[in-house]
């Protein structure tokens, strides 16, 4: 009986080990699958597409399908101001056509042969989204639609977007048949294209002063009919970092939304491609303030400018100095080439800079003052982010036979 007891035990502890254990795993992983899923959802979201960018640098900071092309509606429009504010006269008065009077709503209801002052359609255009004023600025800077388009299009290449097509002034969906291509950008190319608005164009503060006014009261230029605008943009609401924005939407594109937030010096903007359908209004505002605080929250500037020091470059052949002889080494100083002794990058704990330098050991005479020599190179996380050329101090002439012949006869003859 004692040995069945004492079996009976050891099969009991067992089992209790075993339980003990399968419990202790469970809850290990419930506690992992849940801080995982926690970490995770902090950045789930909406949108189809989503970037968040450094506007200085134009890093891309977070993206998801950054790269995929997407009707982006309205967002379109920030383009269609910046064109305007840079290549037309906010004094000049423009006529409606027929064609932009026949857009469909949202509009401003304009009339064939009515005239505007430029400046007041970039309210009705930026505050209430009308597809009309859109077509009647377009028309107004460009002579057409068409070549109004093809400006937007060199525009975007000069920027740097490359996977961007525009279409129309106003974002409403468009194919080319012949070509197949579509009304179309990228979220990588949204928030460059808003960077590019608010931190490098020459007309940025217009920009932002379009894109922040509340509300803007205006009549054609006749004076027969007024008007009364109403910023759309709620996200200038919501946070105080809110810099600039604009929202869009059409039934192939869905909700989508690009802006600008201004934190302690740093700017940061946001693009946000198919982020819902109705009635999913909420979610780009969901997605916006989650990347800003994102970015806010992880990102500060930091100076990763070093000093650099180079030994003075052997130069074979040449000669050292005024005073020289045949017989002495010549050698050249080298200056790093820097407009400023500093460098400010937006980082994140997890960043890696690297500095990497490539100078000359040797160089050939004749050399020449202010000759690039080598280059200083930052590097963040393998990618090369600013390169400073290294170039030499003076002029170093050749030996020739003339000049050691010279020297000879100047060392017989005086001393």
């Amino acid at each position: 009986m004692r040995n069945i007891k004492r079996a009976t035990d050891r099969a009991g502890k067992r089992i209790y080990y075993k339980v003990a254990a399968i419990i202790t795993v469970a809850a290990l992983f419930c506690v992992h699958g849940y801080t995982a899923a926690a970490a995770e959802g902090e950045m789930q979201l909406y949108a189809q597409a989503a970037v968040l960018m450094d506007a200085d640098s134009g890093r891309i900071l977070y993206g998801k399908n950054p790269e995929e092309k997407l009707p982006m509606a309205s967002t379109t429009k920030i383009m269609t101001c910046i064109l305007a504010l840079e290549y037309g006269n906010p004094e000049d008065i423009v006529e409606v056509s027929s064609y932009a009077a026949s857009m469909p709503k949202v509009k401003l209801y304009v009339k064939p042969g009515e005239k505007y002052y430029l400046r007041d359609l970039l309210y009705s255009l930026m505050l209430e989204s009308h597809n009309d004023s859109a077509v009647v600025i377009a028309e107004a800077v460009g002579g057409s639609v068409e070549q109004f388009a093809a400006m937007m299009n060199q525009k975007a290449r000069d920027i740097g977007c490359f996977d961007s097509y525009f279409i129309t002034p106003n974002g409403l969906d468009a194919k080319v048949n012949e070509s197949g291509k579509v009304h179309s950008t990228t979220a990588a190319d949204l928030a460059k294209i808003m960077a590019y608005c608010v931190t490098d164009s020459p007309e940025k503060e217009r920009f932002l002063e379009i894109t922040r006014t509340q509300g803007y009261d205006f009549a054609d230029v006749e004076g027969k009919r007024s008007f009364h605008c109403n910023n759309h943009n709620a996200f200038l609401g919501m946070m105080q970092e809110a810099l600039s924005g604009k929202t869009g939407f059409t039934n192939n594109a869905g909700y989508c939304y690009v802006g600008a937030v201004e934190s302690e010096g740093r700017i940061f903007t946001v693009a946000l491609l198919a982020c819902g359908w109705p009635n999913n209004r909420s979610y780009k505002w969901s997605d916006m303030k989650k990347l800003a605080a994102y970015g806010m929250e992880r990102y500060q500037y930091r100076d990763i400018y070093e000093e650099q020091k180079f030994s003075d470059i052997l130069v074979r052949n040449g000669i050292a100095g005024e005073e020289g002889t045949p017989f002495e080494e010549a050698h050249v100083s080298v200056t790093l080439q820097a407009e400023e002794k500093s460098l400010p990058y937006l980082l994140c704990e997890t960043d890696q800079v690297e500095v990497k330098s490539r100078v000359e050991s040797v160089l050939d005479a004749p050399v020449d003052e202010g000759a690039q020599v080598g280059t200083v190179s930052y590097y963040l996380n393998g990618e090369l982010i600013q390169s400073y050329p290294v170039c030499t101090d003076s002029t170093v002439e050749k030996r020739s036979f003339l000049w050691i012949l010279e020297y000879i006869i100047k060392l017989t003859f005086f001393l």
